[in-house]
């Protein structure tokens, strides 16, 4: 897939466990893992909107597009 998710680095950033910011944003730790390897086929505003607040950045932090070949 050509978006590549960048979640991981975010919460490293900002020493957070997946368990913590799954709390915080009220998602489970099973859908908020899917998303950070990348298994989702997409994504609501409304959680985006959530892992901004709660990680304080940009959805651009969160998210990088690759060309693939």
């Amino acid at each position: 897939m050509a978006i590549i998710v960048r979640l991981d680095r975010m919460m490293a950033d900002r020493k957070m466990s997946l368990n913590e910011l799954a709390d915080i944003i009220g998602m489970t730790n099973v859908n908020l893992s899917n998303l950070k390897n990348g298994k989702m086929k997409g994504i609501r505003f409304e959680t985006m909107d959530a892992l901004c607040k709660a990680l304080n950045c940009q959805p651009g932090d969160l998210f990088e597009y690759k060309k693939e070949d």
